[in-house]
């Protein structure tokens, strides 16, 4: 049974909100550093028998304030909905991070959007939480107001492996540098790009190796190179094995970055459908080849490394 999660695209006033657990943050990636902090929400919610609520915010603020960052994102906003059900989230509050908004001060946050809206029995945050204009707010700012407007501040230690912080930033770090076996154990589920199958160039068709072309969007763009990768079609949830490359393709020449799939011993046509692909491991990097034999070549290669791989 799918369970029903109520997001509401605003902070607005509602007895719905009152005396529940909240958790503010952009949980990109929703990574096992994330996960501590929702599992122990989850045993406040059971043991208090209270609400759990998320605040987060459309664009991730970096993503609004310096356009550089177009590639940022670990999952996409719908992805992040379906990974939030499995933690007994009651509702979502999904903030417009606009102009306005950014200039909003700390304490006028807690004041006005988190007092008189939501009246929070408990806020959960991690250690490096910022916000309000200049990022002035933080943990201590949220402590200071405890008494003031009746809640408790729950701020967990971070989640370290292997000495490092378990993060967002980690995790791009990994995916921009191949290390796509980390990345997933990290995420706890691999690493998934969601995108409509576009019509391309259908240059892999011409050597024997249709693809499936995906525009990545927002997405961070992990190492350019060939990936083992499994996939899921429209609603179906069959995985099929595949190969992608994420890259310019060199030898073509192609200026853009896209994502191309090509699935063992499928054939169907599949334009306009949503493939869910999900990277298993890299392969190796990007190459310009001398000609489309090499390629062609490379290619038979790779697919059985990928085989291997997806075994």
């Amino acid at each position: 049974m799918v369970r029903k999660l109520k997001v509401y695209k605003n902070f607005h006033i509602s007895k719905k909100f009152n005396n529940s657990i909240i958790l503010i943050g952009n949980f990109d990636g929703l990574h096992v550093g994330h996960q501590k902090l929702f599992n122990i929400a989850k045993n406040y919610k059971f043991k208090k028998k209270l609400k759990i609520g998320v605040v987060t915010f459309d664009p991730i603020p970096k993503m609004f304030f310096n356009p550089n960052f177009r590639n940022y994102r670990i999952s996409n906003f719908n992805q992040k909905i379906e990974i939030l059900k499995s933690y007994n989230i009651d509702f979502i509050i999904n903030k417009k991070f606009d102009k306005k908004f950014s200039k909003t001060k700390y304490k006028y946050f807690i004041e006005n959007f988190l007092f008189k809206k939501i009246k929070p029995k408990y806020i959960f945050v991690s250690n490096n939480f910022r916000f309000g204009n200049n990022r002035e707010g933080d943990v201590n700012s949220l402590k200071q107001f405890e008494k003031l407007y009746n809640y408790k501040v729950i701020n967990p230690s971070p989640l370290k492996k292997n000495l490092k912080i378990v993060s967002s930033t980690l995790i791009r770090k990994l995916l921009t540098k191949g290390k796509i076996k980390i990345a997933n154990k990290y995420l706890k589920r691999n690493w998934t790009i969601e995108g409509i199958v576009k019509a391309g160039r259908r240059l892999g068709r011409k050597i024997g190796f249709p693809t499936c072309n995906l525009d990545i969007g927002s997405y961070v763009i992990s190492k350019p190179g060939v990936y083992a990768v499994k996939v899921k079609i429209g609603k179906n949830n069959r995985k099929l094995n595949g190969i992608a490359n994420l890259g310019y393709r060199p030898t073509f020449n192609q200026k853009k970055i896209i994502l191309e799939v090509n699935i063992f011993n499928f054939s169907k046509n599949i334009y306009n459908k949503k493939l869910k692909v999900e990277f298993i491991s890299f392969i190796r990097g990007e190459k310009k080849f001398k000609n489309v034999a090499q390629l062609k070549k490379q290619i038979d290669k790779d697919i059985l490394v990928s085989k291997k791989e997806l075994r």
